[in-house]
């Protein structure tokens, strides 16, 4: 009987002994969350999880994508703000809620620069303007000709006000000397029906969004906003190339909460850049019309705060008041 007992304390014993050293492992078994803070579906969730692959297979860990949606994405970006700064969570976000939405909202609930570490840029993309059946113009310069000849008739759609295709084309009304009038949509579909159809004779809005249409024939791409044609319609010139000093791209990163360990964010920065740069993702990045990048997490930081200052005038420009 003593022996019994004896044995059953050594076992007990044993489970006492090895708890934190199971808690611990168990602890490690969580998965890292990248939280994409606008709905499933589109290229930047298709993007959330591919990074969810690769860190995944580089880390030997589960990684999961949470599309917490609300407020613009800074529902989800609170969210990330908010969470523990261990590691197991990250942001994947465009560049709304970490550069814009701090000229927009005077009661933002977070300060991006304060309160997030940048990890990454992982992708960006550009825009273009086009034209529909309503406007004879084949280049930018005809385009901006027939603006100035039919002054009340120069409006343009977007994918929605507040949005950086709304504030590019405050830009771009600025840069030709005419007052365009902005007409915000519930994204980029319902713009381009319109556009197609002549009840508007100009959209600005991604590159991508305007590609298929484009090749066959129902618009016309006139111009990108890269410093650099697009690969998507090499064809088509630039405002620069046009004379017009105005560029405006947007992008993707990864941010992690602020207090996240340096050593933990350049490893997840040095995976993910490694990562973005293979041929491999290059061109699955491209299908999704997105431009691989890759970045240090202090290079992420300089262009946050870079394009928080260039787009400033616009978002003033704009004379854009949120509801909330």
């Amino acid at each position: 009987m003593k022996r019994i007992f004896a044995w059953v304390s050594a076992i007990t014993l044993a489970a006492v002994l090895l708890a934190p050293a199971a808690s611990h492992a168990q602890l490690l078994q969580q998965p890292i969350k990248i939280v994409f803070p606008f709905a499933a579906g589109g290229g930047g969730d298709a993007l959330a999880r591919l990074l969810a692959e690769e860190l995944r297979t580089a880390l030997n860990r589960n990684v999961v994508v949470e599309n917490k949606t609300g407020a613009g994405g800074q529902a989800g970006t609170l969210e990330v703000v908010n969470s523990a700064p261990n590691g197991d969570t990250l942001l994947l976000t465009p560049i709304a809620p970490v550069v814009l939405h701090q000229n927009i909202y005077k009661n933002l609930r977070y300060d991006p620069i304060k309160d997030l570490k940048p990890v990454a840029l992982i992708s960006d993309f550009e825009f273009a303007i086009a034209v529909g059946p309503a406007v004879p113009a084949k280049t930018l310069e005809e385009l901006i000709a027939w603006m100035k000849a039919n002054p009340t008739k120069a409006s343009y759609g977007t994918p929605g006000a507040g949005a950086l295709p709304h504030f590019f084309g405050v830009l771009f009304s600025k840069a030709v000397g005419v007052d365009m009038v902005h007409i915000g949509y519930r994204g980029s579909a319902l713009a381009l029906v319109d556009l197609i159809s002549g009840q508007i004779p100009i959209v600005v809005t991604t590159t991508t969004d305007l590609l298929q249409n484009h090749k066959e024939g129902k618009i016309r791409i006139l111009a990108t906003s890269d410093s650099k044609r697009s690969p998507l319609v090499p064809e088509v010139p630039t405002f620069q190339e046009r004379g017009y000093k105005i560029v405006g791209t947007a992008w993707y990163g990864v941010f992690a909460p602020a207090k996240t360990p340096d050593e933990v964010v350049n490893r997840y920065s040095k995976i993910l850049s490694d990562a973005v740069k293979t041929e491999a993702m290059k061109e699955k990045l491209l299908k999704l019309g997105l431009y691989a990048r890759g970045s240090t997490p202090e290079e992420l930081g300089k262009l946050q705060k870079e394009h928080a200052d260039l787009w400033k005038p616009a978002i003033e420009a704009s004379g854009f008041k949120p509801e909330n």
